[in-house]
């Protein structure tokens, strides 16, 4: 049987001491399947963006198992975090995160800059990736020349030119307007159904979590429910 892409194991993330302690993450067991496109939800205090941050690898458990790849992240030092999040984790937040005086290509090319690729070849990914979300002929639009869908869409695109296997999207669309909402949230989907890209989403909103075919419903730092599309339906 093929192993989950990631996996938590009994994980706690704990903070404070004493009176003061708060369990974040009460003792979580979940898996994640290569092409799966999952909704985290609950409410503020919940533990989902604390689950995000563990999975992205920007946190570390308290106790228990993260495997990712097989690999037990958790334990990674913070060099190999690092590593692995450049190698095979790419990031879309709510508020862009976009060099505000940089083309929407050179934005496009951060990533590969760490990697160390070589300019030419960066640029023809940066422009292939921007083609991929809709945006040819905005390879030369600094961020204060697009709209915020189209925003969006360029951080999505930095997010896949370097061809991740885990797409995190932290509330994607929280600063869109319903019609460019939808339209991000389709341009996830056709990401993930066409090139098997696996999506983790951290969101409120259950209208844009029902694109997702499955939800991970957190309260009090554990998974209260877990459910899929077809579950739903019936």
């Amino acid at each position: 049987m093929t192993a989950p892409l990631l996996s938590f194991s009994d994980v706690w993330k704990t903070y404070g001491h004493g009176e003061a302690t708060v369990n974040a993450l009460a003792g979580v067991d979940l898996e994640i399947e290569r092409g799966e496109f999952v909704a985290i939800m609950g409410p503020s205090g919940s533990g989902k963006s604390t689950a995000m941050n563990v999975i992205g690898c920007l946190d570390t458990p308290t106790r228990g198992v993260y495997g990712f790849e097989g690999i037990d992240a958790g334990r990674l030092d913070r060099r190999r975090r690092a590593m692995l999040r450049n190698l095979y984790i790419g990031f879309v937040f709510q508020g862009y995160n976009l060099l505000a005086r940089t083309t929407a290509a050179e934005n496009v090319e951060l990533p590969l800059i760490y990697r160390g690729v070589p300019s030419r070849e960066r640029r023809t990914r940066a422009l292939a990736a921007l083609e991929r979300v809709g945006l040819t002929g905005r390879a030369n639009h600094t961020p204060a020349e697009l709209s915020g869908g189209q925003q969006q869409r360029v951080a999505i695109a930095r997010a896949i030119v370097s061809e991740p296997t885990l797409l995190l999207a932290d509330e994607p669309t929280g600063n869109l307007d319903t019609a460019r909402s939808h339209e991000i949230m389709e341009l996830l989907i056709e990401l993930n159904r066409e090139n098997g890209l696996t999506v983790v989403m951290v969101t409120h909103e259950a209208d844009i979590a029902a694109y997702a075919e499955r939800q991970l419903k957190f309260v009090d730092g554990r998974v209260a429910s877990d459910t899929r599309v077809g579950e739903m339906a019936t």
